[in-house]
């Protein structure tokens, strides 16, 4: 059994990123959300195109690949209407009118839901050929999470060709 998810082969010719979308708008309710994480993916992706289990996210600092895809994207979510309600929620839970705290609980619970929002996407990508995923271990790869696997993600040659052929993405 192979340690990457069966996926067909990449429905992308080279250097076709309207292919990309297309496979993206039959596979995902989110296509756009996904096409930016499979930009980012393939932004960290080495030669081969495999990314993670760790990127390199400043000087010394050292992240897993979800948390680094879900903090990028944190700032897509900072004008959203639903973070106010959010905000609020928080404040509730934590019991507390000091804006320190609650923007730290914040951040910690928009980091949640985007990690989640990132592994949605990361299946959409999959499900649509695009993208292979594996978890890597502690002692060895592996093809289910769980145990300190973190993932791995494999972005297709001709869907990292055809991103990486556009000096700007959109």
């Amino acid at each position: 059994m192979s340690s990457f998810d069966a996926t067909p082969p990449s429905p992308v010719p080279p250097g076709n990123v309207g292919a990309i979308l297309a496979a993206l708008a039959s596979a995902s309710t989110r296509p756009r959300y996904a096409f930016l994480v499979l930009g980012l993916i393939a932004e960290v992706a080495r030669a081969d195109g495999h990314a993670g289990p760790w990127v390199r996210a400043g000087e010394g600092e050292r992240l897993s690949l979800r948390d680094w895809l879900a903090r990028q994207l944190v700032p897509l979510a900072a004008r959203d209407r639903r973070r106010t309600a959010l905000r609020a929620k928080v404040a509730a839970r934590i019991g507390s009118d000091d804006d320190a705290a609650i923007e730290e609980a914040l951040a910690a619970e928009a980091l949640a839901v985007g990690r989640a929002n990132v592994s949605r996407a990361v299946s959409d990508l999959v499900r649509a050929g695009l993208v292979r995923r594996h978890y890597a271990g502690r002692v060895t790869d592996h093809a289910n999470r769980g145990g300190r696997r973190l993932a791995v993600y494999a972005v297709e040659p001709p869907v990292l060709n055809a991103i990486r052929s556009r000096p700007v993405l959109m």
